[in-house]
């Protein structure tokens, strides 16, 4: 049985677009900030140095000693899981003379500098150096307190299985910059998923917020993704704002332009080329629909009855036989997609027991016509599954291409084709539609940020 006022419901009870207030977004967007260099090295002073930002899952070091290093443009750190159990953040910088220290992934029962062999604790402090011909103590050797010289840390959080990194050493805590994202996506579980058919990272010939731009609109849908468009009405789409993220949500399976009862059950069963797990539930919901058949074979579904209840009774029936609680989810969060903006350059769509991750991150060049997406989706399994289940990040190596299924295939196309418009310079500002609220929400809480040399996150 579903909680009481579960959290989703405010998300739920979120405007439409048509009860939206317009006067404060701006619905342009300066061109050059998606092809200057001048724009994209603001971002990395005013952004990526003070903003908190994906770094990998909780999945990726789960013993002590596990390591993995985390990179944004020319910066690295390191984040280890030490023999506590606490996973750490670190500048990825011998204190000695500034060799990197870790590259990839590993692990390791000390980090040890390959250049001069000083070594550390997993949690940061020296733990030695080496002498050779000198048998003094390490202080009058480097002629620094030992204390001193431990590798330089960086906060780090932990949020729904994802591991949070901020380079600016005085940042406020993860939970504030989530702020009511937090308890929001609380009943997914999501910490509970891991990568499973998809964990790949490739790429793309774009500017990074081009890739964020697609994934904010469903406006698109109709000239880019044609196959989707009878199992989503986006005039029934809800917005809600949470600080400088966002959420909305389409609802699937809902009638648009009078479709037959029979044509949206051809939409759901279409799903799982977008969301797998939806295949699980399919035989119940078919079993669900052969009770309002008639002998002919005809559906005839009773009032307030309508295929989209049918699959959250059936996707409900079948997590709960899985052992996954959903609870304190509400039925659209069974069924439909809910649309994940954690700023600046996370996108989610989940509903219950799985979710397509989209990260977006500049190219460590400073090419602003470049950039990496790592895109994974996350799936619900019972605990003595997920090892096993689990698939491991495929780096895609350069020149090469990775097939995703059809709607991210395609997506990946337009967005090269968009940044090849977008390198031209007579082209001053583009210009947003009313169904790309989101847009001009992400692009106001970009330019907080880089317009602004106040320091954030104090």
């Amino acid at each position: 049985m579903s909680r009481v006022n579960p959290p989703g419901e405010r998300v739920d009870r979120a405007p439409l677009l048509s009860g939206i207030d317009f006067g404060p977004f701006r619905m342009r967007i300066p061109a050059e900030r998606y092809r200057s260099r001048e724009y994209q090295d603001r971002e990395r002073e005013r952004l990526w140095m003070r903003v908190w930002q994906v770094a990998g899952r909780q999945e990726d070091i789960p013993d002590p000693g596990d390591w993995m290093e985390y990179r944004i443009l020319d910066q690295s750190y390191v984040i280890v899981r030490g023999g506590d159990g606490e996973i750490r953040g670190f500048v990825n910088a011998c204190r000695h003379r500034g060799n990197a220290l870790c590259q990839g992934r590993g692990h390791a029962t000390r980090l040890v500098c390959p250049y001069h062999r000083w070594s550390y604790r997993l949690d940061g402090r020296l733990l030695a150096v080496s002498k050779p011909d000198y048998d003094g103590p390490v202080e009058e050797f480097v002629g620094r307190e030992k204390q001193e010289l431990g590798l330089i840390r960086v906060p780090v959080d932990c949020f729904a299985g994802f591991v949070f990194l901020n380079p600016d050493p005085g940042a406020a805590p993860l939970s504030g910059f989530l702020g009511e994202a937090v308890e929001l996506l609380a009943p997914y579980r999501v910490d509970e998923m891991v990568p499973h058919g998809l964990n790949v990272r490739e790429a793309v010939a774009c500017n990074w917020k081009v890739v964020l731009d697609a994934f904010q609109e469903g406006y698109h849908i109709q000239g880019v993704h044609p196959e989707l468009v009878g199992a989503m009405d986006e005039s029934l789409e809800r917005y809600r704002f949470c600080g400088d993220h966002s959420v909305a949500t389409a609802p699937f399976g809902t009638a648009k332009r009078r479709d037959s009862a029979e044509e949206l059950v051809a939409a759901i069963r279409r799903l799982p080329e977008t969301f797998p797990a939806v295949a699980d539930a399919l035989p119940g919901f078919d079993a669900l629909l052969e009770r309002h058949r008639g002998g002919d074979g005809v559906l005839a579904l009773p009032s307030g009855v309508t295929p989209r209840l049918l699959l959250q009774q059936a996707l409900r029936e079948s997590w709960d036989a899985k052992g996954l609680d959903v609870d304190e989810l509400t039925a659209s969060q069974l069924s439909d997609n809910h649309f994940w903006m954690l700023f600046p350059n996370f996108f989610m769509t989940i509903h219950a027991g799985e979710a397509t991750v989209i990260l977006a991150t500049p190219d460590p060049g400073g090419d602003p016509n470049r950039c990496f997406w790592h895109v994974m989706n996350l799936q619900w399994f019972p605990p003595h599954e997920r090892k096993e289940r689990r698939a491991e990040l495929v780096e895609v190596a350069e020149g090469d291409h990775f097939s995703y299924f059809l709607a991210l295939e395609q997506d990946f196309e337009q967005m090269a084709r968009q940044q090849r418009g977008l390198q031209n310079h007579a082209l001053e500002e583009l210009t947003l539609s009313r169904q790309e609220l989101r847009l001009a929400h992400f692009h106001a809480a970009l330019d907080r940020w880089v317009q602004s040399d106040r320091r954030r996150g104090r």
